[in-house]
C-alpha cells in the first residue's frame, strides 16, 4: 500500500530522495544543536546550501520532541522543518518520536502550508527501529490528519526498498484500523 486517504488529505509513501521532494517543506531529522552533518540532515546541508545551516546556527538548538522551521534554501521545498527525534537508549523513546512528528505536523499548520515529507526520524545514527517509527509515525500522522489540519498531503519519503516495505507494511494495518 502506497497511499491512505484521511479525511481530506493523503498520507503517501515514496522511495528515494528527500532533497528532491517538491511539497511545502521537507522534514530534517534534526539533532537537537541543529548541526547538519551526515545522513538525511548531511544531504540537506548540500543541496540546500549554506543558508539553511546559517538560519540552524541563529535558533541555536531545540529540545528533543520538538520542531524549528528554517527556509529550504536551494531545495524544491520552500522550508526545512527540524524536527528532533530521540536517540535509542536515552529513555521514552516512543513518546519523543510522537512529540517530533506532532511537532512538525503543528509547525506546517501554523504557517499554512499543505503538503510535507518526512523521512523515518531517528532510524539512522540514533538507531530507532524501523518498525517501530513506522508505527508511531503513520499512527501520530493519521489520528492528526482526522483532526482540524489544513494539510492535504503528508508524504513519507524513504531510503531503500527495506524501510519502503516497512512503512507500507505498517500503513495498510493503520489503513484497516481507520475501517475499524
Amino acid at each position: 500500500m502506497d497511499r491512505l486517504h484521511v479525511k481530506d488529505a493523503v498520507i503517501r509513501l515514496v522511495e528515494g530522495d528527500i532533497t528532491e521532494q517538491d511539497t511545502d517543506a521537507i522534514v530534517n531529522p534534526a539533532n537537537s544543536q541543529l548541526i547538519l552533518g551526515g545522513g538525511v540532515a548531511g544531504a540537506i546541508r548540500r543541496k540546500g546550501g549554506p543558508r539553511i545551516q546559517e538560519e540552524c546556527n541563529r535558533i541555536g538548538g531545540t529540545p528533543v520532541g520538538t520542531a524549528v522551521l528554517t527556509s529550504g534554501g536551494n531545495l524544491k521545498a520552500k522550508w526545512v522543518i527540524h524536527a528532533v527525534g530521540p536517540r535509542m537508549g536515552e529513555g521514552d523513546e516512543d513518546n519523543k518520536l510522537r512529540s517530533a512528528t506532532l511537532s512538525a505536523l503543528r509547525l506546517a499548520d501554523k504557517h499554512q502550508m499543505q503538503s510535507l515529507t518526512f523521512p523515518a526520524i531517528s532510524t539512522g545514527i540514533f538507531g530507532y527501529p524501523m518498525d517501530r517509527c513506522a508505527d508511531i509515525m503513520l499512527h501520530t500522522v493519521a489520528d492528526y490528519l482526522q483532526g482540524e489540519t489544513g494539510l492535504k498531503e503528508v508524504r513519507f519519503c524513504l531510503w531503500g526498498k527495506d524501510a519502503y516495505g516497512v512503512f507500507a507494511q505498517t500503513l495498510q494495518r493503520v489503513a484497516e484500523k481507520l475501517k475499524t
